[in-house]
């Protein structure tokens, strides 16, 4: 299968790997991949059909014309040409972190070490949607491992020459097809199963929130039933760039920016009277805490994995 190319210099350095780490779901995700030679690999479902994705780079912090990066892409399958054109975005093009002025010198210390986040967009609603719903209420582990085997068994290959098991995530209406039995095989009970199937149904309007303003897609994805504003900001985090979504209801998340910023860990409540200085940035100030040093310490014990099929 031919491949389509495409090299872009964006005039800023981006962590690659950093902003697309976002989208990898867990170990072994089929859809995600980095190969020896440490490029990154995707596989979407795009609006033109299934593609494959890969990306190399180089970023440098310095320079005569200041920082930049360089991204070599090459994509296979239908959706190529639209991986393509979608790659400034998905990168971070569309962000504004010159915006974000912090003055909690936690803030400013981590936006110092990590000059090339960003917060990139996808335009995938749908494909942002179904392991967001997987990962609700569940520990990651049970997540991704549903993930894998939905994919393994509901998937098709990657076009192109993908490394072995990469797997394009199954189009909307196979996901509403899913049988009961294939669900519980997977891990997922009823409930998400059901959140899945239904956004399934009206997967062609959803991708429109790709272009709608923040509070427009919020409240689309949440007229939806089993999708809350945890699920809804993880997908405009992804899909849309929403550097101000907040995934309200994390397990971890509260505690992070609590520690970071108030040196305790606090509720939902609390973390968001934290991150109010930051309105348009409070995702992109909730990540930058969450990679700040020290971390808070483990106390608690860690939370199971639960293997729903043996219920």
């Amino acid at each position: 299968m031919p491949a389509a190319a495409r090299e872009w210099r964006a005039p800023f350095a981006i962590d690659v790997l950093g902003v697309l780490s976002v989208h990898r779901r867990g170990r072994g995700d089929p859809a995600f991949r980095l190969d020896e030679a440490g490029a990154a690999w995707r596989a979407c479902r795009t609006p033109d059909g299934p593609g494959t994705l890969r990306l190399a780079w180089r970023s440098w912090p310095r320079g005569p014309d200041g920082p930049g990066t360089r991204v070599g892409a090459r994509a296979w399958g239908p959706g190529a040409g639209w991986l393509l054109a979608a790659l400034p975005g998905m990168l971070g093009a569309d962000d504004r972190p010159e915006e974000f002025a912090p003055d909690h010198p936690v803030l400013r210390e981590a936006a110092r070490r990590h000059p090339g986040l960003r917060v990139g967009r996808s335009g995938l609603v749908f494909e942002a949607l179904a392991p967001a719903v997987l990962e609700q209420k569940v520990v990651g582990p049970e997540a991704a491992r549903a993930w894998r085997a939905l994919l393994r068994r509901f998937g098709e290959p990657a076009p192109g020459p993908a490394p072995d098991g990469m797997r394009v995530p199954p189009e909307p209406a196979a996901w509403a097809a899913i049988p009961s039995w294939e669900w519980h095989r997977a891990g997922v009970e009823a409930v998400r199963a059901r959140t899945i199937a239904g956004a399934a149904r009206v997967a062609g309007r959803l991708e429109e929130i790709a272009g709608a303003p923040p509070a427009e897609a919020d409240r689309r994805l949440r007229s939806l039933p089993g999708i809350g504003p945890w699920t809804s900001a993880e997908v405009r985090q992804r899909a849309c760039g929403d550097a101000d979504a907040v995934s309200v209801g994390d397990y971890h998340l509260p505690s992070l920016v609590g520690w970071a910023l108030a040196g305790r860990p606090v509720d939902d409540a609390g973390m968001l009277e934290l991150l109010a200085p930051y309105a348009g940035h409070r995702h992109r100030a909730a990540l930058l805490a969450a990679l700040a040093l020290p971390r808070p310490p483990r106390r608690g014990p860690r939370r199971p994995v639960r293997d729903y099929r043996a219920f």
